[in-house]
């Protein structure tokens, strides 16, 4: 029987016999829904004319929807067969296939506030734009796993709290911090060698991967004989002529996601975090974002909470995108609300996940973030913190709760109850 979710990863060491089949923009995968295509955006940085292509590969070849996953990229289902060709040409045409031969593997997450919020703190997203050109340079980096995840943050702790392969912590002092998966501690080097080092941070895991010959995807899967060592990466980073010293015990900060809404504001534009419920989008919203963005110049930033931030929008931009379903307010009823796809699309799922998420929303608030499982592979559920697990079981939901005893079988009709008490965090109860 699964425990109830923590903070800690489920992944564990493991031998496998095969490759990794994570879906691509050009390896698609084949669901109950049609096929699937999974864009891969460093940074979770779109231009205007990007998101436009977008809209129109999801209209053109698609099920008119656009899906927002848990690292900041953009899904494309019910996609015809035979369309691939024709989907790659698109993608390659507005720039989101730089390197066809790596593309699987940008999967690079970044601070998606970084640089709105105020001065003080290193910019994480030319970071992340740095390090994704060297990783599209180096033929090796092609060998990575599609699920293995570089982190860019900017100090305050949001995206390193998502249990990254490899995390580059930003400092005020020009300084940064890279730690391998979830070691205690870190190697200290200058800023603008963070992009090299992160790389060099790929290649020793692929030489500890082949060492141990366990076709190992993330760094948390590697054999304990095998596992990565600050004092052996300073050493590397030392032979490639980057100066860096070991730091143990290193606290590291956290940070909750931006929540939905508008921030900051001069001339006339503000900066807004739109929550679109659930992830997905028909590309009416979509083009609405892409339109308020354009009219700001300010583009569109996917975040791994499978919200947008618009850095640059008019004033009368929330009101229009409100009113066409997306949420850009805090505390509604869709906060820190996840599903996986769910039937119809997914073959392996027993439920229509998102219709109960939909239909018990209002009446199932609470403090702790909620995933919704159509079967116990729990697609997509969150990083880095405690939440509330519903996995479809046939004739209701397993629940399982920080600090709560697990019901096996929760009936529909108790759903809207039990969800809600799960999701009051025990400590806070307390308090």
């Amino acid at each position: 029987m699964p425990q109830p979710p923590s903070a800690a990863s489920r992944d564990e060491p493991v031998i496998r016999d095969r490759g990794d089949a994570c879906p691509g923009a050009l390896r698609l995968h084949a669901a109950d829904d049609g096929f699937l295509a999974r864009v891969r955006l460093p940074g979770g940085l779109l231009t205007v004319r990007q998101a436009s292509a977008l809209a129109r590969a999801a209209d053109r070849f698609g099920d008119g929807h656009l899906e927002l996953t848990s690292r900041g990229n953009v899904q494309l289902r019910g996609l015809a067969d035979g369309c691939g060709a024709g989907l790659a040409e698109l993608l390659d045409g507005a720039g989101l296939l730089p390197a066809p031969s790596h593309e699987r593997v940008r999967n690079i997450v970044a601070t998606p506030m970084s640089g709105l919020d105020g001065p003080g703190r290193p910019d994480a997203l030319a970071r992340a734009l740095e390090f994704d050109r060297l990783l599209c340079a180096s033929p090796w980096a092609a060998a990575l796993s599609g699920r293995f995840l570089f982190a860019f943050d900017d100090g305050r702790g949001d995206v390193a709290a998502l249990g990254p392969d490899v995390t580059v912590l930003g400092r005020p002092d020009g300084r940064a911090l890279v730690r391998l998966g979830r070691a205690a501690d870190a190697v200290e080097l200058a800023a603008p060698d963070a992009p090299r080092a992160a790389l060099l941070a790929a290649r020793y895991f692929l030489d500890a991967a082949a060492e141990a010959g366990t076709q190992a995807w993330r760094v948390a899967e590697l054999p304990a004989e095998h596992i990565l060592d600050a004092r052996e990466f300073a050493r590397r980073l030392d032979a490639a002529g980057i100066a860096c010293v070991t730091v143990g015990a290193v606290a590291w900060p956290s940070a909750a996601p931006p929540r939905p809404g508008r921030s900051g504001g001069s001339d006339g534009h503000a900066t807004l975090c739109v929550l679109p419920p659930l992830g997905r989008l028909d590309t009416a919203q979509w083009r609405l974002l892409a339109q308020a963005a354009d009219e700001g110049n300010g583009g569109l930033r996917i975040t791994p909470w499978r919200s947008v931030v618009l850095p640059s929008v008019p004033l009368d931009a929330p009101a229009r995108i409100e009113d066409a379903g997306l949420v850009v307010t805090p505390d509604g009823p869709w906060q820190s609300v996840t599903a996986c796809t769910g039937r119809p699309g997914c073959a392996k799922s027993l439920a229509d996940v998102r219709a109960d998420a939909r239909a018990v929303a209002d009446r199932a608030r609470g403090p702790l973030p909620v995933h919704w499982s159509g079967c116990e592979r729990r697609c997509g559920h969150p990083r880095g913190t405690a939440w509330v697990d519903l996995v479809a079981t046939g004739s209701g939901y397993r629940l399982a709760a920080p600090g709560r005893p697990v019901r096996d079988d929760v009936r529909p009709s108790e759903l809207a109850a039990a969800l809600a008490d799960a999701r009051t965090d025990p400590d806070v109860v307390k308090k």
